[in-house]
């Protein structure tokens, strides 16, 4: 009797071990993308980083809960397109617009590799739990591995440096930190594949050149580039731009087409071919503008991006106003403002093309391609989506394409993205209903990764730096909440030493009154000192009565602007 009743007692404390390890989410409206329906009061039990169970059953007394009342559960959001060696900002492609004797562009390699961390831990921030590098460089591979291990970070896939059917300037000289590397003939394009191998990229990027070249010249070196990656198992993605080198990659048996055509209407006989061979596919809408609008002189950020973007890149798009060398930040706004009608038209046929791609069945991903200039990470997601809802795309088709869509890119056996059982637990607790409003995106209040459940107020770190930086941006952009954000409620502003200004965020909106009116407003700093919770900005600001010079001391406290002193 003492066995039995002791066997009992062992059976229980297990069960309740087994319970305390469980993580149940209760009273959620699960949202499911491959069935198109909202699902309410569902439990969804999550263990060891998995998705053990989805019904309506309570949860036990011993279980970690989260009641999820009136929130929606979603998967995890997929970025399938974005590019790490790039930072978003004005200097990051020197093939573009070569700024190197402004800033070096060793210095644009060091602080994307220092603030990888954290650019993942934005992404997490944005619902992304899942992030496809399509062209990396040799160093962010060999950084691959390491990735998993950290405390907070989306899953990455990654390409090696990309294969070019065109030589690319301005990174010859790069090596580990090159991102493209050129096939000159097939066994060119064998060979770098081959010579990616030990880095173990989970896919292989090929760029076919649209030059004046015809494409069919190129077929050689793509055959060879996908059937030698098809041989070792790995899967291809092709940047294509034009309905011919897209039909091209596709015949030679492309897996992912990471842009769209957006030169001329696509055909039937093209869609049936990307059907049939089940062909993946990543409009990439957005990114044009972002070039457009930065060089133009009329990016305008939201408060969002604003809070969320890496603000030392998103600070440098604006650059471009000031520029030492103010001849090519003429030059970059004249052939901006000449290329207005012909970048419209091919945002508009890239989008008449998706809608037709997404009608007909073919799978569509949502992918950013962020790193380019002016396309920012973590925060280009929702634009991108928002675009793809304006082509024609219903919310569901939206929301497929962001969540278990992206499946298809690598094709791994029994893998959904859905939330289901046996899945990966990476999910999204909205406050709102994304089938009816897609900016329900924006509402998070959990972020579940790999069973770990996450508050995305959590997630970042902010320095003295980050904060003074991110009130210049929002300065820059006159847009009054997101300049208010970093301030404490109760700041004060003096004219140093001690000549009281304003005290308390209202009296501040009144003091920046004219960001409405001024139409020239830009303060570029030509000197920063940090000193442990002080901030020296040397500034030049630009507006309508001319350019002026002044410093700004800002005292932090307790992860706020506290104090700022202005010395004329």
């Amino acid at each position: 009797m003492k066995r039995l009743i002791f066997s009992m007692l062992m059976t229980g404390l297990a069960a309740n071990a087994a319970l305390a390890q469980e993580t149940w989410i209760t009273n959620a409206s699960l949202v499911d993308p491959a069935k198109q329906t909202v699902q309410h009061g569902m439990t969804v039990v999550l263990k060891e980083g998995l998705i053990t169970a989805v019904h309506k059953k309570k949860a036990p007394p011993q279980a970690t809960t989260i009641d999820a009342a009136g929130k929606y559960l979603l998967p995890g959001l997929t970025d399938a397109h974005v590019h790490f060696f790039q930072s978003g900002g004005l200097y990051t492609r020197p093939d573009i617009i070569d700024l190197r004797t402004i800033r070096p562009y060793a210095d644009e390699i060091k602080a994307v590799h220092a603030g990888f961390e954290q650019q993942l831990r934005r992404y997490l921030q944005n619902g992304i739990t899942t992030v496809f590098d399509v062209g990396a460089t040799q160093r962010f591979l060999a950084r691959k591995k390491a990735i998993e291990g950290w405390a907070a970070a989306p899953q990455v896939y990654m390409a090696g440096p990309i294969i070019t059917t065109g030589l690319i300037h301005r990174y010859d000289s790069l090596y580990e930190d090159t991102p493209f590397i050129l096939a000159t003939d097939a066994a060119a394009g064998r060979r770098l594949v081959q010579e990616q191998l030990p880095w173990q990229p989970d896919l292989i990027k090929l760029l076919i050149s649209s030059d004046s070249e015809a494409p069919r010249n190129y077929l050689p070196i793509v055959e060879a580039v996908i059937n030698e990656a098809h041989l070792h198992g790995l899967r291809v993605a092709v940047h294509a731009t034009t309905l011919e080198t897209a039909r091209q990659a596709a015949v030679a048996g492309a897996d992912y087409l990471v842009h769209n055509v957006e030169t001329e209407a696509i055909d039937d006989a093209f869609v049936a071919l990307l059907k049939k061979k089940k062909i993946v596919l990543c409009p990439a809408l957005s990114v044009k503008n972002g070039y457009l609008h930065t060089f133009d002189q009329s990016r305008a950020f939201t408060t969002r991006e604003l809070n969320g973007a890496e603000p030392f890149a998103l600070g440098s798009v604006y650059d471009i106003k000031q520029l030492p060398d103010t001849a090519i930040a003429r030059l970059y706004k004249m052939k901006a403002n000449e290329r207005q009608e012909r970048t419209a038209a091919a945002v508009r046929l890239n989008q008449q093309n998706l809608k037709k791609l997404s009608d007909a069945g073919v799978r569509i991903v949502s992918g950013s391609d962020a790193g380019n200039i002016g396309t920012l990470h973590a925060v280009s997601l929702l634009p991108e989506l928002l675009l793809m809802q304006q082509s024609g795309m219903s919310n569901w088709q939206v929301i497929q394409a962001a969540t278990i869509n992206a499946a298809g890119i690598l094709d791994r056996p029994g893998y959904t993205g859905n939330i289901t059982a046996g899945q990966p637990a990476n999910m999204l607790l909205l406050e709102g209903n994304p089938t009816t409003d897609l900016k329900e995106l924006e509402h998070i209040r959990l972020v579940i990764r790999k069973g770990q459940v996450i508050s995305p107020d959590t997630l970042l770190r902010h320095t003295p730096e980050t904060l003074v930086q991110q009130q210049l941006n929002a300065y820059n952009t006159r847009n009054m909440e997101a300049f208010l954000e970093p301030y404490a409620d109760d700041v004060e502003l003096f004219v140093f030493p001690d000549k009281l200004v304003c005290r308390g965020k209202e009296q501040m909106r009144k003091v920046y009154h004219f960001f409405n009116l001024a139409s020239l407003l830009h303060c570029r700093i030509e000197k920063r000192i940090i000193e442990g919770n002080y901030v020296i900005d040397e500034e030049r600001i630009l507006d309508d009565r001319g350019r002026k010079r002044g410093t700004a001391v800002y005292h932090i406290q307790k992860g706020k602007i506290r104090k700022v002193f202005f010395i004329n």
